[in-house]
């Protein structure tokens, strides 16, 4: 008999803040076997949880049978922040522990890409139950595509470049249902989560029902309209991979995906 959250089950997210966590820790308050979902971003009635040091985390994390972990993007040091997570899982007696990594991680072209191997190395030897998670580049990366409010797109790589596009939401149920569901049958599994067909942004420029034109641009004239706020150690990793995506593209499977949510995946478009 497989063992599972018991009814009422308290799941912390590291990392609520972001589109990623804000979806996971939505669909994980749509289930009725969660009492209460453990946020650690900083809105009211979230726990005060510093990363950067780890002050918090215990507080966060006591009493929850499970963690969601989401580092910040392309944070300088992540293996550092799942360390910490790890330590005080470990300290108060979390059952499994569930890393948001991404598809390709050891990818030495893309720094950030091979943090996220580290991390998931520091969970397989953590001595807790885990489960990992590597998703594939959002088709909401592209959001006004898809509502159809954008006439333009500008792209630091080739729009031809393909991807296996998923859906934030299809991920956030598959991050559910592993916290939830029998930790027999996910512990020691690695899921990697593609959407149903490679695409390009092109392609879904051109299913988007209206007039968009797209085309590429230096990653330097990206980088200064979209990237202003970023440290340099960030504007480094980002032109990593754009440089990455226009040689390669970013594919990743997509069975996984289906089998794990029970239907087929949200299209991308």
């Amino acid at each position: 008999m497989t063992e599972s959250l018991s009814r009422g089950a308290e799941i912390a997210v590291i990392g609520a803040a972001g589109k990623t966590g804000a979806a996971v820790v939505a669909a994980l308050e749509g289930l009725a076997d969660v009492r209460r979902v453990v946020h650690t971003a900083r809105r009211p009635g979230d726990f005060a949880v510093d990363l950067e040091t780890g002050t918090g985390l215990d507080e966060a994390l006591s009493g929850c049978r499970g963690v969601y972990v989401i580092a910040p993007n392309v944070h300088p040091d992540e293996p550092a922040i799942v360390r910490r997570v790890l330590a005080a899982a470990a300290d108060t007696g979390v059952e499994h522990v569930v890393y948001h990594s991404v598809a390709w991680p050891y990818t030495p072209a893309m720094p950030h890409h091979v943090d996220k191997a580290v991390c998931e190395d520091l969970l397989r030897t953590s001595g807790l139950r885990w489960t990992v998670l590597q998703p594939c580049a959002y088709a909401e990366n592209f959001g006004a595509v898809l509502d159809g409010s954008a006439s333009t797109v500008e792209l630091p790589y080739s729009p031809d470049a393909t991807f296996s596009f998923v859906r934030l939401a299809d991920v956030a149920e598959v991050a559910a249902r592993v916290l939830l569901e029998g930790l027999d049958i996910h512990h020691g599994a690695t899921y990697e989560l593609g959407g149903p067909e490679a695409l390009s942004v092109r392609d879904l420029c051109d299913r988007s029902g209206g007039p968009v034109s797209v085309k590429q641009v230096s990653v330097d004239k990206w980088m200064s309209r979209h990237g202003r706020n970023l440290t340099d150690d960030g504007r480094a990793r980002l032109a990593a991979m754009f440089e990455f995506y226009d040689r390669y593209g970013f594919l990743a499977g997509g069975a996984l995906l289906e089998s794990l949510l029970g239907r087929p995946p949200t299209p991308a478009m």
